[in-house]
């Protein structure tokens, strides 16, 4: 059965997801109907589906790259991980259960079981499925109950390209040293490979593409170069402040430049919510840990966390408690995000995320949070400053608000300068985005005015479309759609470790 491929990487971050969000917009050019599809992804950046269902938000964004609407299906099992060592268990969109790695590993087979059934779904409405694997296809540990990598390509007959970052150096040992430590069966559906984030002179690179292909019998599908300030919706915190910083604009519009602080929480979910304002002309966006980086900020941002009550004490301990609430007092722009306007009330009681009974709040705004053992899953629409405002709320706790609250902020409540609300993704809307950061400037005394015209849904598809033209420029799309439609070549050599020959010399 054809009509599907697999990126697998040779680590984490090497670039799966942009290789495949750009498989997924090169072949929607071509007039192809594709989905994008991760079987378990573990990541704490999530996304709401039209229907109420949890997926990965890289997965949104790749079902954005192939101009489709995102479904449960296109990542069946995501993983997010909490304060304990435990991780949350989303199965087809809905939280199914707390376990630990081991009592994970048991359930694999199961989940196996649900994401080939997914996978087979998608492959039947979808001209194209392109997979993206999770990790290494190459961790011998866990192969035995891999549900992600070449566990899925065997059991869904999947050809595989292997992705690698020759910016971190020792790409070639990565590319060989991941095929060697595959098994026969397993290095059968691995057909070729990319190099991801080249930078420098092709012909230098030459030699040693030639010389991998010699050495493992598969060619090199692609050279890809570095592309700088897509800050597409990553995984997790591996590469936060380059998320951020890509983002940032050269210069303001206004005559003054609104710095905002993003505390940093250990737990960090959604922080994708920051993506709008870093890319806003004039706005700087920066990450804070300590409490001395929050002191010349003319907003700060408590962004969502997985472990609110955990990430609170963390705040605590790292001495910027006092610093937020003398901003508060002053006048000085707070704005809070779920888990972050959670922190920002007076009392969190607790039964299920952290399992700590109660805990004070900043006591910066009117409200008490209770968490409930349903988790609330929503696509809401509101209005503030005037504007329309769509977002999407990933919570257990439940935010009620007392009579003292100056005014209602979204689904939550402003005092003097303080806001927060539930809802992450309100910052995409632009002209929402513009009134609240004038309102800020406002406040903070600065001569910032928002640009007039920027629009975070273009700038977006303009960053998806050079993911396209990464493909379509360098790539060998015609060997790329024969591996989509007849697999894996048959005969591909089997490589065992150390069999270096004469290439190798």
């Amino acid at each position: 059965m054809g009509n599907a491929l697999l990126v697998a990487g040779t680590t984490s971050d090497a670039g799966k997801s942009v290789v495949t969000a750009g498989i997924c917009r090169w072949l929607a050019r071509q007039g192809v109907r594709v989905a994008p599809f991760k079987a378990q992804n573990m990541s704490l950046n999530s996304f709401v589906t039209a229907d109420g269902a949890e997926i990965g938000r890289a997965q949104a964004m790749q079902a954005q790259a192939a101009r489709v609407e995102p479904e449960a299906a296109m990542n069946p099992v995501l993983l997010k991980p909490g304060a304990d060592a435990r991780s949350q268990v989303v199965l087809l969109g809905k939280p199914v259960a707390e376990v630990g790695a081991l009592d994970y590993r048991e359930r694999k087979p199961y989940l196996l079981e649900r994401s080939l059934e997914c996978l087979a779904d998608l492959r039947g409405r979808y001209e194209v499925v392109i997979c993206e694997g999770a990790g290494s296809p190459a961790e011998i540990n866990l192969r035995d109950r891999d549900i992600a990598n070449m566990g899925l390509a065997t059991a869904a007959k999947l050809p595989v390209v292997v992705v690698g970052d020759i910016d971190r150096g020792g790409v070639f040992a990565a590319m060989y040293g991941t095929l060697a430590l595959l098994s026969a069966q397993d290095q059968a559906l691995v057909a070729g490979w990319f190099v991801n984030k080249f930078r420098g002179d092709a012909r230098l690179l030459a030699p040693g593409l030639e010389m991998l292909r010699e050495l493992t019998g598969r060619p090199v599908l692609g050279t890809l170069p570095m592309l700088s300030g897509l800050w597409l919706d990553a995984e997790d915190s591996l590469d936060l402040t380059t998320v951020v910083e890509s983002g940032a604009s050269a210069g303001p519009v206004g005559a003054d430049v609104l710095r905002v602080a993003v505390v940093r929480f250990p737990r960090l979910s959604n922080f994708t919510d920051l993506d709008a304002l870093a890319q806003e002309p004039g706005v700087l966006v920066r990450w804070a840990t300590r409490p001395e980086e929050l002191a010349d900020a003319d907003l700060v941002v408590l962004p969502g966390t997985r472990a609110t009550v955990a990430d609170l004490a963390w705040l605590r301990e790292r001495g910027m408690e006092a610093p937020l609430k003398a901003r508060a007092a002053a006048g000085r722009p707070v704005l809070g995000v779920c888990g972050g306007y959670q922190m920002l009330g007076r009392e969190i009681v607790d039964e299920v995320e952290s399992r700590t009974g109660g805990a004070e709040g900043l006591g910066l705004l009117p409200t008490r949070v209770v968490f409930g053992r349903e988790k609330v899953l929503a696509r809401p629409v509101g209005e503030a400053y005037g504007e329309r405002v769509e977002g999407y709320e990933i919570h257990h706790g439940v935010v009620t608000v007392d009579d003292s609250a100056e005014e209602a902020f979204l689904d939550g409540c402003r005092v003097g300068a303080v806001w927060g609300t539930t809802w992450h993704g309100a910052l995409e809307n632009d002209g929402f985005r513009r009134a609240f950061l004038r309102e800020v400037a406002a406040v903070s005394g600065r001569a910032f005015v928002p640009a007039p015209d920027v629009s975070f849904a273009a700038a977006r598809e303009e960053r998806l479309d050079r993911l396209g033209d990464l493909i379509e420029e360098h790539a060998d799309t015609d060997a790329l759609w024969k591996l989509i439609e007849g697999g894996a070549p048959a005969g591909m050599p089997f490589v065992p470790p150390g069999a270096i020959g004469e290439s190798g010399k």
